[in-house]
């Protein structure tokens, strides 16, 4: 018995990674995975490992799960694959409190972004 396994999210050629709590606003997470959308992911990873951005190494840590999930777990070829999809979203928000000047208070808020990451595999043109 037991539950039946859920379908696959992505086509069969395509494997697929999520970071769920990236810290950081969904806004600058973006402007780091516009770096690599459609690019081949030899390259994407290129980019990011030298990018001067702050976010770019957790962008590169669920770009080289997505590539590490094509290959054990998919049978994808790694050397034709290219970046189909990163999206970005929100995650939780933590608040804090700042204590300020006659006995007030002020918020901090503390964003968290969710990363997702498609990675498909090209196909050649006979």
């Amino acid at each position: 018995m037991g539950k039946a396994s859920a379908p696959r999210r992505v086509a069969d050629n395509e494997a697929l990674a999520v970071g769920t709590t990236i810290r950081g606003s969904a806004q600058k997470l973006n402007l780091v995975a516009a770096l690599i959308r459609g690019k081949k992911a030899e390259d994407a990873l290129n980019i990011l490992t030298f990018s001067t951005k702050g976010m770019a190494g957790d962008v590169r840590k669920v770009l080289a799960s997505a590539i590490a999930n094509a290959e054990n777990n998919h049978n994808l070829d790694v050397d034709s694959l290219f970046v189909a999809e990163a999206s970005v979203g929100k995650a939780l928000t933590m608040k804090r409190f700042m204590a300020r000047g006659r006995g007030k208070s002020s918020r901090i808020i503390k964003p968290f972004s969710r990363l997702r990451i498609v990675v498909r595999e090209r196909q050649e043109e006979a």
